[in-house]
């Protein structure tokens, strides 16, 4: 059965940080007490990232923070994340909130019980039989993994109307008392954002089609200590390994192989790879990877050098960038998150006959 994209919003956080102030303010929260600290500041000029988002304002990490005012901090940006980028989608769909039969909720920076969706019911508008169904743990995966089950939920539903929305405030995970490289790389790279999507069996209007396969994963195993959260009394850590471009040079190219194999494609028949990117390295690798010319991966150095690296909803940021290039043909989506896993979608998109 046809599952198709009927909107796709993104949304970013009121504070935006040139790189160049992080650079600053981390050079006078980090330099004295940690001697790596200047060798490894090169990184904020060679990442590609101009600027990023946050929920709060650069200030605030210049302060201690717990758990508590951390969390804090996530459910106050992440919920008017969630509805600004919901209320986007299903404007761009021309769908009521009252119309969403599910609801799929990807984020992991953060802890809401009730989930986020809960959270803000009144204000968005949703039906109190609406069924909820919230991801955590996904990482970067999580935009790609999220869109895959939101359509095979649509799928399996042919009447249901799926709002997928994913939200990640990376920056609240800053952290200046573990003094470990991987914290002073996520202080280059992470920033915060959202992006929904409106997913159906019924074939939408306007000039373009987007077509939504189904989803492949591949879990790679002994690999749990690439990517992901160290959790203490402060609250995450990054875990972030130095060995994530090789692994992509190495790995990347047969799980994409066997994505396409699964959904009956090759790659000749892709038309253009919309990819998470991870950093301007991990760009750099999937290109390599994938016999792509370098520099073709436009779009996910655009969104890298705006934004900076959001986890989750960076995918669909530059998704959503092809899409707006009305470029057309066989896509796949990718991304790459804890686990280690690399997650796919294959998409197509076609324009109306005249």
């Amino acid at each position: 059965m046809s599952v198709y994209l009927h909107g796709l919003s993104t949304a970013l956080p009121p504070y935006c940080l040139q790189q160049s102030e992080v650079e600053a303010r981390a050079a006078i929260i980090f330099s004295d007490k940690y001697p790596q600290f200047e060798r490894l500041s090169k990184t904020f000029k060679t990442s590609g990232i101009d600027q990023r988002y946050s929920v709060v304002p650069i200030d605030w990490f210049s302060r201690e923070h717990g758990w508590k005012d951390r969390n804090e901090a996530y459910m106050t940006g992440a919920k008017a994340l969630f509805i600004q980028s919901a209320n986007d989608a299903l404007l761009g769909a021309g769908w009521a909130a009252q119309d969403v039969d599910c609801v799929v909720t990807v984020s992991s920076t953060g802890i809401a019980t009730p989930t986020l969706e809960a959270q803000v019911f009144g204000d968005v508008g949703f039906r109190d039989d609406v069924m909820r169904v919230p991801v955590f743990g996904l990482g970067c995966a999580g935009g790609v993994s999220g869109l895959s089950i939101a359509s095979a939920l649509a799928r399996g539903d042919a009447a249901s109307k799926v709002l997928l929305v994913v939200i990640e405030t990376c920056s609240l995970s800053f952290r200046a008392d573990r003094l470990q490289k991987a914290d002073i790389i996520a202080a280059v790279l992470f920033g915060d954002g959202a992006a929904a999507a409106c997913i159906s069996t019924e074939k939408p209007g306007g000039d373009a089609l987007v077509e939504l396969g189904s989803g492949y994963q591949k879990l790679w195993p002994d690999t749990l200590k690439i990517m992901g959260w160290d959790v203490d009394d402060v609250g995450l850590g990054v875990v972030f390994d130095r060995s994530i471009p090789t692994f992509v040079s190495s790995e990347f190219a047969q799980a994409t192989d066997d994505a396409l194999k699964a959904a009956g494609l090759n790659h000749g028949q892709i038309d253009r790879y919309v990819c998470h990117p991870g950093g301007a390295k991990v760009v750099e690798a999937i290109e390599g990877a994938l016999h792509l010319e370098q520099g073709s991966l436009d779009a996910e150095r655009q969104t890298l050098r705006d934004t900076g690296n959001m986890s989750a909803p960076t995918a669909l940021f530059v998704m959503k960038s092809v899409l707006e290039s009305d470029m057309t043909g066989q896509m796949m989506a990718c991304a790459l998150g804890p686990g280690f896993t690399g997650s796919y979608l294959p998409f197509h998109v076609s324009k109306r006959a005249a």
